[in-house]
């Protein structure tokens, strides 16, 4: 009964999303993404002689978690074919052309024709799937060919379906994996709790990536010289409703500057992001034409920046929290900056409540909350920057644990 509706659920999102495509460029290349897939795979495959490693990723972001286990794969066993995939145009479309894969694509909806025919057609070696991608008759055709299985950065939480009464279908697809590593001990114990045992824990990869990040990072002059010694607030990822909550701020603190990166750079969310602010105000994209001494906020109207940005900062305001939810606090934790956020949701993004919990970040309700927060004495930024660090560098080395795993059996692979 439970593949029955899982089928059900599949067919309905591939008729959902066609008939979405009619009006949104999203759904749009969702579709037309996946048109000619399997004609393309037969063609380039046909001719690839190396062993091949899968990584999926649903979207963007778990392509920043899967990056560090790719990137270090990649290093450590440069022989192997990397096949990356995204499930979301979100990830494909900035990513398709990320110079270490050695392919790039959709993964096809999941389906058992569909599955077996990817799984025949790539002959992936190892497969890496990242967070909570758990497509059954993918997993299920890659646990019947000669494929070694891992889920890799899992998070799971009482409430899924996994640890219902009725979730035996789900409970399956977990079988499918050889190891899951997950981000903590509580997830370790919830599976345990219905026998999945094949499990370490390993930690977030994202760490590893944020590190990577700001071992790397160098200054810009551009951003040096807008700074000029001013306190700088970095919006991250934001929406209307963190910005009516930063513009204020700004209004009444004029010594304070601010870069902000919305997470729709739509002219329409661009122009909204102007209009809230309503103080001198420029895009990326114009700053050479602009005074920077006398504007007070750069709008960044591109992709791929903001995990940079942080090091300009004084403190971080992190998108989403009042929405759909948080974005990535780990980049602006990495850093060290104090990290402020919506107090709606949030609380199933871990680091976002550890991170409250160590005062290194603090949640808001409105406008009026955060000019109280930053004025109180409850807050004092400098330890809350040291508190963030802290946060951050006892939980590198994540990959380190999940390569140090999997380097035997890839050691067999090369010698057979």
């Amino acid at each position: 009964m439970g593949e029955f509706f899982y089928r059900l659920g599949i067919l309905f999102l591939s008729l959902g999303v066609k008939l979405h495509a009619v009006i949104s460029k999203k759904s749009k290349k969702f579709v037309e993404g996946r048109k000619d897939l399997f004609s393309d795979l037969e063609q380039r495959f046909k001719s690839v002689e190396q062993p091949i490693v899968w990584f999926h990723c649903a979207s963007l972001g778990e392509f920043e978690q899967g990056r560090p286990v790719m990137e270090a794969f990649k290093k450590d066993h440069p022989n192997f074919f990397i096949l990356l995939t995204f499930f979301s145009p979100s990830g494909y479309e900035v990513r398709k052309n990320y110079e270490l894969a050695d392919y790039i694509c959709y993964m096809p909806l999941d389906t058992a024709a569909n599955a077996r025919q990817f799984v025949n057609i790539t002959n992936p070696k190892m497969a890496f799937i990242i967070k909570y991608e758990f497509w059954h008759y993918h997993l299920k055709a890659l646990s019947e060919s000669d494929c070694w299985v891992y889920s890799i950065s899992a998070i799971f939480r009482s409430n899924q379906r996994f640890f219902k009464l009725y979730g035996s279908f789900h409970r399956n697809i977990l079988t499918y994996f050889d190891h899951l590593f997950v981000q903590n001990k509580t997830v370790a114990a919830l599976l345990k709790g219905i026998h999945i045992h094949n499990v370490t824990v390993s930690g977030d990869t994202r760490f590893d990536r944020v590190k990577s990040i700001t071992d790397n990072v160098r200054p810009e002059e551009m951003f040096v010289e807008f700074s000029n010694d001013h306190p700088i607030l970095i919006g991250g990822s934001t929406w209307e409703s963190d910005i009516e909550v930063i513009a204020p701020f700004l209004h009444q603190n004029p010594e304070w500057k601010a870069i902000i990166a919305p997470h729709d750079i739509s002219e329409s969310n661009l122009r909204v992001h102007e209009e809230i602010l309503a103080i001198s105000t420029c895009r990326l994209s114009e700053i050479e034409s602009a005074n920077k001494s006398e504007t007070r906020v750069i709008l960044i109207d591109n992709i791929g920046m903001l995990s940079s940005l942080y090091q300009y900062g004084k403190i971080a305001f992190i998108g989403g929290a009042f929405g759909d939810g948080l974005h990535n606090t780990l980049e602006a934790a990495c850093f060290g900056l104090p990290i402020f956020f919506g107090n709606k949701n949030y609380s199933k993004f871990q680091e976002a409540v550890d991170l409250i919990k160590a005062k290194a970040a603090f949640k808001v309700a409105d406008s009026q909350d955060f000019l109280s927060l930053i004025k109180s004495e409850e807050i004092k930024l400098e330890e809350s920057s040291q508190r963030a660090l802290e946060y951050v560098n006892k939980n590198f080395g994540a990959t380190e644990k999940i390569m140090k795993h999997i380097g035997p059996i890839i050691h067999k692979m090369e010698l057979s």
